[in-house]
């Protein structure tokens, strides 16, 4: 899978499994609040509002990762690093626009939730660990219901104006 690195699926323990999904949901919380810190910065609340919203989904879920984790392992130290994932659920980072519609970051929130399904769909078939196995079919159901939330969002956001894309395509900006 290209969004890790230096992870054997099929000796994962549920530990590191556990550590995994806490990094995994602390990084696309962190990749929301910039995305909303860069909607607030170019003024359009409606899309650091949502943005807002989804880096607080992200955090309920790592909080309730992490606190499984530590009832079943305790402290014991973490084998799994944040250098080893990279987007496996947070949105890329070209998704952001200056002038980002509500529509839009919907749209990113959305493809952000079908990668972190197509990932954990991915490392099912490769895990060894039933209770690895478990954790991972779970995380799956839950991108599932994470994408019905985003598309029912979607149905009720406002169409997005009806002008050209140029219109809203980013500035250049000096290196």
């Amino acid at each position: 899978m290209s969004s890790t690195k230096s992870i054997d699926f099929a000796t994962l323990s549920l530990k590191d499994a556990l550590d995994l999904a806490v990094l995994i949901e602390e990084e696309a919380r962190e990749r929301y609040e910039e995305f909303a810190d860069q909607m607030e910065t170019h003024h359009t609340p409606e899309a650091a509002s949502f943005f807002r919203f989804m880096a607080g989904n992200e955090e309920k879920h790592r909080a309730a990762l992490a606190a499984r984790r530590r009832e079943h392992f305790g402290e014991a130290p973490s084998s799994v690093t944040r250098a080893m994932i990279f987007d496996v659920e947070a949105p890329d980072y070209d998704e952001a626009r200056a002038f980002m519609t509500l529509r839009a970051a919907l749209n990113a929130a959305l493809r952000s939730e079908e990668k972190a399904h197509a990932f954990f769909v991915a490392a099912l078939p490769q895990l060894k660990n039933a209770d690895v196995h478990a954790l991972f079919d779970e995380l799956r159901s839950e991108e599932v219901e994470h994408q019905e939330l985003v598309r029912k969002q979607l149905a009720q956001a406002p169409p997005d104006p009806d002008l050209p894309a140029d219109d809203f395509s980013d500035e250049p900006v000096g290196q």
